[in-house]
This record gives structure tokens, sequence and C-alpha cells, in this order.
């Protein structure tokens, strides 16, 4: 690329609406999470935390099981249909969260929140190529991972605000007019978002073979696999980040609130500027070397954080969000690269549901390294994300031998 195009893409009046809508509910996500953080308190005190992180569990385990059916439905209806109705459900959802009382309550609305959330994203992830052609998909889905990662550095500082000015309960019906407008912005889209010219039957067995095949194409192509392979590297080490990163910085370093979200935000400035940085070099690089640089960059990261002081451990996170974009954004795009049209939904929904497989491992990892190795749990982390890197190293050279075979081939 010879200039900066990430904005270009929001000449295209269909997906600038649609990322205008996607922008709105990504507001409404931070107002939804600090809503549940300070309500989560008011119900259980001192045990807010087991409440979140049960919330937080309840959504993966959402994603994990119902992304793959709602990307196999993405590629035999209207994409526009299904996203106007999960805003609107989404909506109802939230404008309930007011008036729970119980935190069993809690619990069933965020799996059920979490529910329609995992058939909108693999469906707007889909989209993204059918609304903005070949040239400029892969600016597209960078300029929308951007914003992910900017509001979810500033999001919840003006959720915060906004909950304080109105109230804990108040803050979820401003919540639910956020998925209002989304929704309206999407109904408002001049065309029928469908890959197939006909509507297909919902039958039991044909969408089986969707969901398999979607799995199946994600893991049968070789640089998608790889990528799925660095993101479970990525995973291990974000999740150490948002897992222990907080008693580090309170406990070991025995600084307060405020450095804490300091060091969250430099992780996220990090993802940011990765999101632009990777849309902006588009393909002067093979996207495995990019996934490969990112997963070796936060996993090298980790590994001398446990001796940092905070300046330092800043520097390390905003590295470490950098890497974790460098992953996640060039294997969204080879999905689009690499997977015809009327299979992408599939595809998306399987990889949606697979990676979050990988952070429901991590979570976990990184809680027991949290615990049984106070001062260590950073380095171990790393440790085990560069073991699996050596692991990855014969069977990326294997790739490129491969893609140079076809070249040779096509050229033949």
């Amino acid at each position: 690329m010879n200039r900066f195009t990430l904005f270009h893409t929001l000449r295209n009046p269909i997906f600038a609406r649609l990322y205008t809508a996607q922008t709105t509910s990504l507001f409404g996500d931070a107002l939804t999470w600090v809503g549940l953080a300070l309500l989560a308190f008011e119900l259980a005190g001192p045990k807010s935390a087991v409440v979140l992180s049960s919330a937080l569990t309840l959504r993966v385990t959402a994603f994990v099981l119902l992304s793959p059916l709602a990307g196999a439905i993405a590629d035999r209806f209207d994409r526009k249909q299904i996203m106007v109705i999960t805003h609107v459900i989404r909506m109802v959802i939230v404008g309930l969260l007011p008036f729970v009382t119980q935190i069993w309550q809690i619990y069933i609305l965020i799996f059920a929140l979490n529910v329609f959330n995992a058939f909108f994203t693999p469906t707007y992830q889909a989209t993204i190529p059918l609304v903005t052609g070949q040239n400029d998909y892969p600016q597209a889905i960078a300029l929308s991972s951007a914003t992910y990662q900017l509001l979810g550095v500033l999001g919840p500082g003006i959720a915060g605000s906004v909950a304080a000015f109105v109230g804990t309960r108040q803050v979820f019906f401003l919540d639910a007019l956020s998925f209002l407008i989304a929704a309206v912005l999407i109904f408002t889209l001049p065309n029928i978002l469908r890959v197939e010219q006909s509507q297909q039957s919902l039958s039991k067995g044909r969408t089986w073979r969707d969901i398999k095949n979607g799995t199946t194409r994600l893991f049968g192509d070789t640089s998608i696999r790889y990528s799925l392979f660095m993101q479970l590297v990525a995973s291990i080490a974000g999740a150490q980040i948002l897992v222990n990163t907080v008693g580090y910085v309170q406990g070991t370093l025995k600084l307060g609130n405020v450095q804490y979200g300091w060091v969250m935000a430099a992780f996220g400035i990090g993802a940011t500027i990765s999101a632009v940085a990777v849309g902006a070099i588009n393909r002067r690089f093979a996207r495995t070397t990019v996934v490969l640089f990112g997963a070796a960059l936060i996993t090298l990261a980790l590994l001398p954080a446990n001796y940092a002081n905070l300046p330092i451990l800043m520097c390390l996170w905003l590295l470490a969000g950098a890497g974790q974009n460098c992953v996640n954004l060039p294997t969204q795009t080879l999905i689009a690269d690499r997977i015809p049209t009327v299979a992408q939904g599939r595809v998306y929904g399987a990889h949606f549901a697979w990676s979050h497989l990988w952070w429901a491992i991590s979570y976990p990892l990184a809680g027991w390294l949290g615990s049984h190795f106070v001062q260590t749990e950073f380095m171990y982390g790393s440790l085990i994300g560069l073991a699996l890197l050596a692991r990855s190293a014969n069977y990326l050279s294997t790739i490129r031998a491969f893609s140079r075979t076809l070249t040779l081939s096509n050229v033949t």
C-alpha cells in the first residue's frame, strides 16, 4: 500500500452504517459490564469478584457452544435480519437488569445476553467482506478491531462516569437504548445481506453438516490452522495479563486502582496501535509471519514482567497489547482471504468458538499460576508460550514450503 487507507472504507455507505452500528453497540457493551460490576457489588459485596468471574465463564460458554451454529445460520439467511433481531433481543435483556434482586437472576440474564451476542458477532465478522469487497475488507476489519480496542480502553471510563451521573441501575436503560439505535441503523441498510439467493430451510441435518463443515474448513486450511494455534499461544499470555496484573500491581508493587488502570490502558492502547498498523501494512508481509511475530511479542513481553516497576510494566503491556492484535487481526483476514464467500459465516462461527475455547483453557491456567507461583506467574506463563512457539517453528516452515509449491504450480 502506498498510502494509509484505514478510513477509506468508510466511503462505502453500507459499511459506514454497519460500522456505526457496531461502534454504538460496543459502547453499549461497556455500559453492560460497568453496570454489571456495580450491580454485583450492590448484591454480593466482597464476593462480587466471584459473581463477575462466573458471569465471564458463562459468557465464554455461550460463545463456545453456539457460535458454530450462528455461523451456519449466517450463511443461509439474511444477515441484516439476524443482526437486527439479536440487537433487539439484547435490548430487552439489558432492559431487565435494573429489576434484578438476586444473583441467580444475573447469571440467567448474562448467559441469555451472550447467547445472542454469540449469534451477532460471527454474523457481523462474515458480513464485513460481503459489503466492502475484495480490495477493502482488510482495512475494514482493521478499523473495526481498532475501534473495539479503543472502546475497550475508553469505554469503561466513559461508562463509569455515566453510571455515576445517572445511577447504577439506570445505566442499563441507556445500555438498552444503544442497542436499539444500532438495530435501527442496521435495519436501514439498503440491501439484503445474504450470500445465497434463496433462503434455505433450517433442517437439523443440513445445519449439522454446515457446523461440521465450518470446523473442517477452519482446520483444513494450513495457514488458518497455524494462526488458530498462535491464538492459543496469545491467549495463554493474554489471560495472564487479564487475571494476574491486578495482583501484581496492587499486591507486589503496592500501588492502587489508578495505577492498575494505567497499566491496563497501556495494554489496550498497544492493541489499538497494532490494529491501525496491521491495517496499514496490509499485504506487505505474509499473514502467518505477522501472526508469528505477534505471538512471540506478547509471549516475550511477559517474560521479565515479574521484575518490572510501574513504567517498565506499562511499556511491556503496551508491547503485549500490540502482539495480541498482531495475532487476532490477520487470522480474521485469512478467513476472508482463503474461504469462499458462501462458507465464511460458518467458518467465522467455528473460529469464534475455538478461539474462545482457548481462553476457557487459559483463564484457569492463569489463575492456577497466579495462586501457586505468586512471584513468578508471568515468567512461567511466558515459558509455556515459548515452548508452544518452539513446537510451531517446523510447522510454519512446512506451510511456507507448501505455499511456494502452489505458487510454482500456478506459474507452470
